[in-house]
């Protein structure tokens, strides 16, 4: 698993039958091989792991 932001929208296919649609903005955990795809298409950044503890909408503090 990876931490990423995506910078644009991109689509994730781990099967044939399967899309999984991420949008520009979207901050969360995904599989280690949508990560790597995400990255190498240059849309998405990875991030570090988030602390156990801490907040999944950092927007939420501000």
């Amino acid at each position: 698993m990876a931490r990423v932001r995506f910078k644009e929208d991109f689509d994730y296919r781990p099967n044939r039958l399967t899309t999984v649609a991420y949008k520009a903005g979207m901050e969360l955990t995904v599989r280690r091989e949508c990560a790597d795809a995400a990255v190498a298409a240059g849309k998405a950044i990875e991030l570090p792991p988030q602390r156990k503890g801490e907040k999944e909408d950092a927007d939420a503090d501000k």
